[in-house]
């Protein structure tokens, strides 16, 4: 668990296990909700308790229909206690050749890439705004939930899917891209200005030190 991306954002044992953390005698009670290791087949819907949109995607996948029968849960891929955060790079050839050729994998994590690229980098550039004291929570939000949206395309493991769902997404992100570069070209426009009236006021000040010069002469 130290290390996941559950930890990261405050899910404990608890929150995926149940039981009552309070009290060290009752922590693992059933009578407290605690619920053990799922089997298998419960896992999605284990998991699928938080990730509910992914948890139908899945299911609707050619992943989730061989559930069962020698089919990867959620667990195959992200982990069961390390769970990693949800990549593209969870797409690659070692572990999908565990069960299967690379080839459509790779064509998903293709179709994937470029997008997935974007959304990094505009959130590099707002994490970057907020450095410098600009207001980002509006956008911030938008981006991660368009981002959570797009990484459910990941589990339909649905080519054509994926291929239409990424060119609606690269719509939605070009929007949000858009009001993101009118603040930066903003936050340029106050630079120019700021550096102007800087360089007037050098001015102003180196002539006003020749006039008093020059009065201090004629006297």
């Amino acid at each position: 668990w130290k290390g996941s991306v559950h930890e990261a954002n405050g899910v404990s044992c608890h929150g995926c296990h149940g039981g009552d953390p309070t009290d060290v005698t009752m922590a693992m009670s059933p009578e407290r909700g605690f619920i053990g290791v799922p089997k298998e087949s419960d896992i999605p819907d284990f998991c699928g308790r938080c990730h509910v949109g992914v948890r139908e995607d899945y299911l609707e996948s050619a992943h989730g229909r061989a559930l069962g029968s020698g089919g990867p849960t959620c667990v195959t891929c992200h982990g069961s206690h390390r769970v990693v955060t949800a990549t593209i790079e969870l797409i690659n050839r070692r572990d999908c050749t565990r069960c299967h050729e690379y080839g459509r994998a790779e064509e998903i994590k293709s179709a994937l890439a470029a997008t997935d690229g974007s959304i990094a980098t505009l959130e590099r550039t707002l994490a970057d705004l907020r450095r410098i004291g600009v207001t980002t929570k509006e956008t911030d939000g938008e981006l991660f939930d368009l981002r959570n949206r797009f990484h459910r395309l990941f589990h339909s493991v649905d080519v054509d899917k994926v291929r239409a769902g990424t060119a609606a997404f690269r719509q939605e992100l070009d929007r949000i891209k858009g009001r993101v570069d009118a603040i930066q070209l903003e936050l340029n426009h106050r630079k120019l200005w700021g550096g102007a009236v800087v360089v007037l006021l050098l001015l102003g000040a180196v002539l006003a030190l020749l006039i008093y010069r020059s009065y201090r002469r004629e006297r």
